[in-house]
């Protein structure tokens, strides 16, 4: 058979000893116990010693596989173990210091606008994204051939199932359950079927309601002033433009002074000066009669503002899509 395997160790171990690179003991490794290496041609050969020999030689073989497979990790590790490392810590080194994560902004803008509104007065409320179709459109006024429902892409679960296309359908549902004052806030995801520079399939809104005796137009319009002069500065200048939602009337889309060019006009307002903000109105007396209130005596304003859209304004950010990809560089500025 040629070498005995205790030859073949002892050969391997002095060899390794005088290796001084990597390479050397890679080669080495395949030379001893490679498919060709001679530890394995070895227990190849093991047929051909007498009968009563073979379990001896086969478990020094094994064995000396063990033993040259640890005598080539350790020389490897000897070998690439930087020069004066030893394996103790130095307890008096500064530790290292840990990042600290911070809001993402689109939770920052979605608190602060819960803020602002809570000092008001109003309270929080929450309800599901995965709505019925009463909720999301008939309850506000969209009865099933209403052209309105064109006006939002909906993704519908089932005829009668959707995701939410608005966080309306949560102050019905509060309204359904809560006697006259009402005054709340609904933050939460929407979804709509639409996707560009400014829009996303899955977005954020805040929308609220107040409803109470002698509510009128001008309770909005100072709510509204109040909101966007903390949201931004008490110089940024608004204006109530005529609209239309189902679910209020009279409606008003609020428009708010430039924050890029304050009214010079620039690319980011059409040269115009103006940047619409948000959706508002005084709640229609259909909404209002199909949860039970009495018409005759209450009345209430309605509002909803995109999140992202209020984001993009405050930090000047010029594409939506940067809230989802998750670049580092560019949430760690908040």
């Amino acid at each position: 058979m040629g070498k005995t395997i205790d030859q073949i160790k002892a050969e391997a171990l002095k060899a390794v000893e005088t290796a001084s690179d990597p390479e050397g003991i890679k080669e080495l490794s395949i030379r001893y116990l490679g498919r060709k290496g001679a530890v394995t041609q070895f227990l190849r050969n093991i047929s051909d010693l007498p009968a009563k020999e073979r379990p001896e030689a086969g478990k020094k073989a094994n064995e000396t596989k063990k033993i040259l497979d640890s005598a080539f990790k350790e020389a490897l590790e000897r070998i690439q173990k930087p020069a004066g490392a030893d394996d103790r810590i130095d307890v008096s080194l500064p530790g290292r210091s840990v990042q600290v994560g911070h809001l993402h902004p689109i939770t920052r803008i979605a608190g602060e606008i819960c803020g602002i509104f809570t000092d008001m007065g109003f309270d929080i409320v929450e309800g599901p994204e995965v709505e019925l179709d009463y909720y999301n459109f008939e309850s506000l006024n969209f009865p099933p051939d209403h052209p309105a429902r064109d006006m939002q892409d909906t993704f519908f679960i089932s005829d009668k199932v959707v995701l939410r296309t608005h966080t309306s359908p949560i102050q019905v549902r509060v309204m359904e359950k809560t006697d006259p004052p009402v005054r709340v806030i609904a933050p939460g995801k929407v979804y709509r079927c639409d996707s560009d520079l400014t829009h996303t399939p899955m977005f954020h809104q805040v929308e609220g309601l107040l409803v109470d005796e002698n509510v009128s137009f001008g309770d909005l319009k100072g709510t509204l002033t109040a909101f966007v002069h903390q949201m931004f500065d008490e110089q940024t200048s608004l204006r109530f433009r005529p609209s239309f939602f189902p679910f209020t009337e009279p409606s008003a889309e609020v428009d708010i002074l430039c924050v890029m060019c304050r009214g010079k006009g620039c690319r980011v307002c059409s040269q115009t000066g103006w940047l619409e903000v948000l959706g508002s109105g005084m709640v229609h007396p259909a909404v209002l009669e199909n949860v039970g209130y009495d018409t005759t005596r209450y009345t209430g304003f309605a509002f909803g503002m995109g999140v992202e859209r209020i984001a993009m304004l405050k930090y000047g950010i010029d594409d939506i899509r940067k809230f989802f990809e998750n670049d580092f560089r560019f949430l760690k500025q908040f």
